[in-house]
């Protein structure tokens, strides 16, 4: 089942196919058995990206702060 439309987000947003994969691998990590939760995530973080209110590599790098 699809929640959300994330993957139109992340085209509108601009965002690589790699891009993409780190934020949806740092979502699936932070809500492994949620999908709803999961998409949700992914699905605003790209909607932030695209309206300019974060950076792919500022996502990525707070994702990697919050595993240390």
């Amino acid at each position: 089942m699809e929640y959300f439309d994330y993957e139109e987000a992340a085209r509108e947003a601009g965002l690589s196919a790699d891009a993409l994969r780190k934020i949806v691998d740092g979502a699936r990590r932070e809500f492994p058995a949620d999908d709803m939760m999961f998409e949700l995530h992914v699905l605003r973080t790209c909607m932030a990206i695209r309206q300019g209110w974060v950076t792919v590599q500022q996502t990525v790098a707070a994702e990697a702060a919050t595993r240390t």
